[in-house]
């Protein structure tokens, strides 16, 4: 059973030890299934850095910041979902982690469990980042895709996938429909795991 994890931050900044998450939007997919969307926004923890410039990106406020559930809040609720759906204390049910340069949002989702003083985010995720943007950069390598740049909405753009850049929902649904793009470019079967 392959479980997807596909999920986007929005953030204060871009350093996921000093910096917050402020919107972890996604989708749980199992076995090519979509079973549950999610887009929670919070507030940052109390020690996070709040950089304006970072605000401005998601048209966000720090009025707006306020109103928001709080870090510790939100968390529980983090919890609460991905137990739905993955044993945390089987070793081989882990979600894939996918987004576009999945990497940057791994890292805040695993500060923000630190922060919220749970060092076992990998029990939830394994960590085999299936990563938009690595495809599309290894598309670029092969020949086969040449852009001005690789920032999601451009690589959406040439693929024909609408998104509305810098909200973490409609980031994610248009990684998710881009990997989709993706695959029907790269043709292989699939290894049978259980021969």
């Amino acid at each position: 059973m392959r479980k997807i994890l596909y999920f986007d931050t929005e953030t204060t900044g871009t350093d996921p030890v000093k910096n917050g998450i402020i919107q972890l939007s996604g989708m749980i997919e199992i076995d090519g299934e979509i079973r549950e969307e999610f887009n929670f926004r919070m507030a940052p923890m109390d020690l996070d850095i709040i950089n304006d410039q970072a605000l401005a990106v998601n048209g966000i406020t720090r009025d707006q910041l306020k109103t928001y559930p709080s870090g510790p809040e939100t968390y529980l609720k983090i919890v609460q979902l991905f137990s739905k759906y993955i044993d945390r204390y089987d070793k081989l049910d882990k979600f894939y982690p996918s987004g576009y340069n999945v990497r940057f949002d791994l890292d805040f989702l695993n500060n923000f469990f630190r922060k919220n003083k749970d060092p076992y985010f990998g029990s939830y995720c394994n960590w085999r980042a299936i990563d938009a943007l690595s495809i599309a950069h290894f598309l670029d390598y092969m020949g086969q895709l040449r852009l001005p740049d690789y920032k999601l909405a451009t690589v959406c753009s040439h693929y024909k996938v609408p998104i509305q850049a810098h909200d973490a929902l409609s980031d994610i649904k248009a990684t998710r429909d881009l990997l989709t793009a993706f695959k029907a470019l790269l043709p292989f079967s699939p290894i049978n795991r259980h021969e």
